[in-house]
C-alpha cells in the first residue's frame, strides 16, 4: 500500500488549482488596461458635463435578439445582443448543485444547507429558484453578508490607527446599525442621507433619534493621527477623510485631490474642494479616546437616550469637546427592536451598555461657517474664503442652497441621493454587480472618473440604474433582479470561439471562477465543522479596552467572545487585522475598498495546512462525522463531501478517501509531522484520520471557489 499523507490526499481534492491564472482579479492574471492616460490633460467644466459618468443615466429601448426564448430579465437581453453581434452564443447554464452553491454564498457568505441543495436538485424549476433566492434573501445572514461590503468603503475599524492607535470602544454600533439597515432593507437614499446627516432628521421617537445618530458613525470611524501637534492640521485631516468617504462611497470619484490643486484629469476644483470641505468644517466630529499617553486630540461621544441638545454658538470652528468620564470596560445588553412598514422604515436600536448612559460615535452641527481655500493644501497659506456648496461638475440641476445657521450636510446628503445626481445609482448597482460577477460593469469600481474604465455595458448599466432608482432604491430588488438573470446563472464551461474572442469574459459568455473572501472562507470552515455560533455577540471585544491607545499584543484584547462568531463581528483593529482575514485580502480598514485584491499565494496554503484553528475545526468536522456511530465510512465520506463542497462525491473520490483512511487507521501511533494534527485521549477511534480527511477538504481549491 502507498504511503498516504495530508499532502497525497490533498492533491486529490484540488480540481481547481492550475486554473488561478484564469480568475479575474487574481495576481498574475491579465487585466484589461484602462483607457491610456498618456498625454491625457485635465478635463474642464465643459467637457467634464458630457463625460459619460456625469451626465444622469438614460433609458434606452431593450435591444433586439436572435434567440428570444433565451432571456429570462431584461438584463439578459442586453448581454446576449453583444454576444450576437460578435458571433458568439452564451454556453449552457449551470448545473443546479453548483447554482445553489453560488448563491448561497453571494447572499448569505456561508455554504448552503444539503437539503437545500436536493430540494432544488430533484425539482429545479424557475419557481423553485425563486423561492430559494427569496428565503435567501430574508436570512438575517444576508444583512451580516452584504453590510460588510458597505464596511469596506466606508473604512471601519475600531482604532484610530496612524502613529498613536487608539481604541475606538463604541463604533461597533455603527457596525451594527449597517447590518440591521441592510437586513432591514433601507431605501438606498435613506441608507445614505443617514450616514451623512441622521442627527439633523426628524425622528419620532428617542430610539429612531438614536439610530440616526449611531449611523453618522460613518463620518467619525476614519483614521486619525492624533500624534499631530498642530490643532488647525489636524482639523483639516479629519475633513479631507470625511470628504474623501463620502464621495468615494456614494459617487465613486476623487474629489479630495483637489486638496492642493485642481484635479490633474477630472474636471474637479479646489474651489469644488473648499466648497465641501467647509461643510464638514463646520460639523463636530465626536469619536472617542481618551486624553493621555500623548493623545493631543482627545473627544468625547454623543450621547444617546435623550433628546438632542442644542450646540452652543460661542464653540469655535472644528473644536472637539474634552473628555467627559467614560468609564473603560462596559458590558453590553441586548437590543430592543422596533419594526415599522415601509415606506419609512425603522431600523433596530443597536445593543447599548448597561448601566452605564449609552453613547455613541458619530458627529453634529458645529458652528457654521465657510472654509478658506489653502495654498497648495497648507493650513498656514490662508486664501479667499469659499462658499459651502457641491461639485460644479455635477450639478446637472441648480444645487440646494446651504442655509447660513447650518453646517450644509443635510443639504449634501439631499444632494448625494437626489434622482437627477449623475453617479449615486450607477455606483451601486456597480458595485453590486461586481460582487455577484467578480468584476463590475465598470471594473474601476471606486474610480468613475477620467482615468477610470468605461462600462462594458453601458446601456444596460443605465437601465438596472434607473430601475434601482425609481424602484425605491431597495438593494434585495435589485440584487434579485440579477441573481434570477439567465447570465448569473451561466455555467463556468468553455467554448473555444468565444475564448479566442473574449478570453476576459468581459461579454459574460460563462460565469468567471472566484475565489471566496477571507470572511466567506472562515465563516465556510466553521459552519462545516458545526462549530459557528449565530447568534450576534453584543458588542465587540474592543468595547472592554476602553479608550485608551492599543500597542503590541492589542493591549490585552481577547477575541474568546467571537472566536465562533460569524467574521464580520471580529475586532478591527488598524494594524492588528486577524491573520484568518488578512491572508485572504481582508479590505485594508484605513482605505475606502470597492473592489479588493483577490490574490493566490502560498502563505494561504500553509495556512490551511498548518494553523492550529484550522486543525481545530478539522477536528470538530471529524467529530460531527463520527457523532452517528451507524455511518459507515462511504456513507460519512458522502455526507462530508455535501457539507463542504455542496455536492456527492465521485465513485474515484469515494475509492482513494476510503483507501487514504484504511492506510491511516491501520498504521501505529507515531509523533505528527508538520501538517498533522495530534491526536485527544479520549479521542472516537480513527479521529486523526478522520481529521486529516477533513482538513484536506477544507484546504481544498474546490472548497475556496465558486464556478
Amino acid at each position: 500500500m502507498r504511503n498516504w499523507n495530508l499532502f497525497h490526499l490533498l492533491l486529490l481534492a484540488l480540481p481547481l488549482w492550475g486554473l488561478a491564472g484564469s480568475i479575474p482579479g487574481i495576481a498574475g492574471s491579465p487585466a484589461a488596461a484602462s483607457e491610456g492616460s498618456g498625454g491625457l490633460r485635465r478635463m474642464g467644466l465643459e467637457d467634464g458635463r458630457s463625460f459619460w459618468s456625469f451626465v444622469p443615466p438614460k433609458a434606452s429601448p431593450l435591444p433586439s435578439v436572435n434567440a428570444k426564448d433565451w432571456p429570462r430579465k431584461e438584463l439578459d437581453r442586453y448581454v446576449l445582443a453583444r454576444l450576437e453581434a460578435r458571433g458568439l452564443q452564451p454556453v449552457q447554464d449551470a448545473d443546479p448543485r453548483i447554482l445553489v452553491r453560488r448563491l448561497a454564498f453571494d447572499l448569505t457568505g456561508l455554504p448552503p444547507d444539503p437539503a437545500m441543495v436536493e430540494r432544488y436538485v430533484e425539482a429545479p424549476t424557475r419557481g423553485a429558484l425563486e423561492r430559494i433566492v427569496d428565503e435567501l434573501l430574508a436570512s438575517p445572514r444576508f444583512g451580516e453578508r452584504w453590510a460588510r461590503h458597505w464596511l469596506d468603503v466606508a473604512r471601519y475599524a475600531e482604532s484610530t490607527g496612524k502613529e498613536r492607535n487608539y481604541a475606538f470602544p463604541e463604533a461597533w454600533r455603527y457596525r451594527d446599525w449597517v447590518i440591521a439597515a441592510v437586513n432591514d432593507d433601507l431605501p438606498y437614499d435613506e441608507f445614505i442621507r443617514r450616514q451623512v446627516a441622521g442627527d439633523l432628521l426628524p425622528a419620532r421617537s428617542v430610539e429612531e433619534r438614536d439610530a440616526n445618530v449611531v449611523a453618522t458613525g460613518f463620518l467619525a470611524v476614519g483614521a486619525k493621527g492624533l500624534n499631530e501637534r498642530l490643532r488647525e492640521q489636524f482639523v483639516m485631516d479629519v475633513v479631507d477623510e470625511q470628504l474623501d468617504v463620502t464621495m468615494r462611497s456614494v459617487m465613486g470619484v476623487t474629489v479630495a485631490c483637489a486638496r492642493c490643486h485642481d484635479h490633474k484629469f477630472d474636471p474637479f476644483t479646489q474651489q469644488d474642494y473648499y466648497a465641501l470641505a467647509g461643510i464638514f468644517r463646520s460639523s463636530q466630529t465626536l469619536y472617542g479616546t481618551t486624553g493621555d499617553q500623548g493623545n493631543r486630540h482627545p473627544s468625547s461621544l454623543l450621547t444617546l437616550g435623550q433628546s438632542v441638545s442644542r450646540i452652543p454658538d460661542d464653540i469655535p470652528v472644528g473644536d472637539l469637546p474634552a473628555r467627559d468620564g467614560m468609564q473603560r470596560d462596559r458590558r453590553p445588553s441586548r437590543p430592543g427592536v422596533l419594526r415599522r412598514n415601509r415606506p419609512e422604515p425603522e431600523l433596530p436600536l443597536p445593543p447599548m451598555p448597561s448601566p452605564e448612559t449609552p453613547r455613541a460615535m458619530g458627529v453634529r452641527e458645529g458652528r457654521p461657517a465657510d472654509c478658506h481655500l489653502l495654498v497648495r493644501g497648507e493650513v498656514s497659506q490662508r486664501g479667499d474664503r469659499v462658499p459651502r456648496g457641491f461639485v460644479d461638475v455635477l450639478n446637472t440641476v441648480p444645487a440646494p442652497p446651504i442655509p447660513a445657521r447650518a453646517s450644509g450636510r443635510l443639504e449634501l446628503a439631499t444632494w448625494l441621493t437626489r434622482p437627477e445626481n449623475p453617479l449615486t445609482a450607477r455606483v451601486v448597482v456597480n458595485r453590486t454587480w461586481r460582487h455577484l460577477f467578480g468584476r463590475g460593469l465598470v471594473r474601476t469600481a471606486d474610480d468613475f472618473g477620467v482615468l477610470g474604465e468605461r462600462p462594458t455595458h453601458p446601456e444596460m448599466l443605465d437601465h438596472l440604474a434607473i430601475r434601482f432608482r425609481e424602484g425605491g432604491g431597495s438593494l434585495k430588488s435589485l440584487i434579485r433582479e440579477i441573481v434570477l438573470s439567465r447570465t448569473y446563472q451561466l455555467a463556468h464551461d468553455t467554448d473555444d470561439l468565444a475564448l479566442e474572442v473574449d478570453p476576459e469574459n468581459t461579454l459574460l459568455w460563462r460565469s468567471s471562477l472566484r475565489r471566496l473572501d477571507a470572511e466567506a472562507i472562515r465563516d465556510a470552515m466553521l459552519q462545516v465543522s458545526g462549530t459557528l455560533d449565530l447568534e450576534p455577540p453584543l458588542g465587540s471585544p474592543v468595547s472592554k479596552l476602553g479608550d485608551g491607545r492599543v500597542g503590541r499584543g492589542m493591549g490585552g484584547l481577547r477575541e474568546d467572545s467571537v472566536r465562533r462568531k460569524r467574521s464580520v463581528y471580529l475586532p478591527v483593529i488598524r494594524g492588528f487585522v486577524p491573520e484568518s482575514l488578512e491572508l485572504f485580502d481582508f479590505a485594508e480598514p484605513s482605505l475606502v475598498v470597492a473592489d479588493r485584491d483577490t490574490t493566490n499565494v502560498p502563505s494561504q496554503a500553509l495556512y490551511l495546512l498548518n494553523n492550529p484553528e484550522v486543525v481545530e475545526l478539522a477536528r470538530a468536522f471529524a467529530w460531527r462525522l463520527l457523532a452517528d456511530a451507524g455511518l459507515s465510512p462511504r456513507q460519512r465520506i458522502d455526507r462530508a463531501y455535501r457539507l463542504a463542497l455542496g455536492r456527492p462525491p465521485t465513485s474515484v473520490e469515494v475509492s482513494r478517501a476510503l483507501e487514504f483512511l484504511r492506510d491511516e487507521l491501520t498504521r501505529m501511533p507515531r509523533p505528527p509531522g508538520p501538517g498533522r494534527p495530534r491526536g485527544r485521549a479520549g479521542a472516537p477511534p480513527g479521529e486523526l484520520a478522520w481529521t486529516m480527511f477533513s482538513q484536506a477538504l477544507l484546504a481544498s481549491a474546490e472548497f475556496r471557489f465558486l464556478r
